[in-house]
């Protein structure tokens, strides 16, 4: 698809209090309704230190089991004992406060362009009528590094690049390990996802910034989707909640754990699950009293790189689920914007 426009800064917006423009109204359906009071839900807690324990300990059997009751319920689950500690975590959430909170004309050094998607900006316009995100951003490639574009990595504040790098570098690692215990939970070599996506990875950042929104009940943070990735690290706000996950019909909302991390199942991870893991459907709300941000980084295989349902998880009670695609960020986007499901468009009827 190709971009017809850009959209004004919600930051700007915001600061002016004006009435929001018509394209940030959500229309009301299910995955854009109910924008009012949300339960939140006690999503499951992950101790990685438990995990890495010896396999037959008690601590272990009970932390893999609601593991997997969260990857095949919720698809979502909040992970603690990676390794960062919170004043390290703070340290990232003041560097994206620091970033945004720059003048406009310096984060204008780092606008996309017109027709690009990395950068900092809003959501891009594809369509008349396309509805907005409340929503500023910076999206960035970090690796692999050849793939990066530099000049819109900021110079302000002086120790973004060495901060991010750093983060992307830890978010890489807890990756790894956690597809590692993803395989273990499921009998299969302990590199058995990794092999599936190959050594040419794709990792990249949006730096989030939720400004207070006038219309909390009429405008979304972020639209209802799903991720497209195999997995998505979020680096929730301290403070202010906002994400909220879809689950048998009915949005709940996901408190904030400050020196916990999120995991979301991506699309990509369900299908090489074979349906095991499932990818949540999720959005996030618009605050009319707070601004809050995030940092979510996403884990892509190459584009390239065929991606199917791992051998091992199919069998007679579990038939092949998913077809074999390539690119599928690009099925996703344009999924998104059609409004399908795009992981649907991939499964496998039982007649097939």
């Amino acid at each position: 698809m190709s971009i017809v426009g850009r959209s004004k800064h919600v930051q700007e917006i915001s600061a002016k209090g004006i009435e929001p423009p018509s394209e940030f109204f959500v229309k009301d359906t299910i995955l854009a309704g109910n924008l009012g009071s949300i339960s939140l839900i006690q999503i499951p807690i992950i101790d990685l230190n438990l995990l890495l324990l010896d396999p037959n300990s008690e601590a272990y059997k009970d932390e893999i089991n609601k593991l997997l009751d969260a990857l095949s319920s919720w698809g979502v689950f909040q992970v603690i004992g990676h390794g960062m500690s919170s004043s390290y975590l703070e340290e990232i959430r003041n560097v994206i406060k620091k970033f945004f909170c720059l003048s406009n004309e310096e984060k204008q050094k780092y606008s996309r362009a017109a027709d690009g998607f990395e950068g900092y900006g809003n959501d891009p316009i594809f369509v008349e009528g396309q509805v907005l995100d409340w929503c500023d951003r910076l999206f960035l490639t970090a690796y692999p590094q050849d793939q990066r574009n530099l000049q819109f990595w900021p110079q302000n504040p002086p120790n973004f690049m060495n901060v991010f790098e750093e983060y992307c570098n830890k978010v890489i690692v807890l990756t790894r390990t956690l597809l590692k215990i993803f395989a273990r939970s499921q009998n299969l070599e302990d590199d058995a996802f990794y092999k599936e996506i190959g050594e040419k990875t794709l990792v990249q950042a949006r730096f989030n910034l939720y400004p207070k929104c006038p219309k909390p009940d009429k405008i979304l943070g972020v639209k209802a989707h799903a991720d497209a990735s195999i997995i998505t690290t979020l680096l929730q706000d301290k403070e202010v909640e906002g994400l909220q996950v879809l689950k048998d019909g009915k949005w709940y909302g996901v408190p904030t754990i400050p020196h916990a991390l999120l995991i979301n199942i991506g699309d990509q991870l369900e299908i090489m699950s074979n349906g095991i893991f499932k990818s949540p459907i999720h959005r996030v709300a618009a605050n009319s009293e707070q601004e809050r941000i995030s940092l979510a980084v996403f884990y892509f295989p190459d584009y390239e790189k065929e991606i199917e349902p791992l051998q091992g998880l199919i069998n007679s009670q579990r038939p092949q689920m998913f077809r074999k695609v390539k690119n599928y960020p690009s099925i996703s986007f344009k999924s998104f914007h059609s409004g399908q499901i795009a992981i649907d468009t991939l499964r496998i009827s039982p007649s097939q």
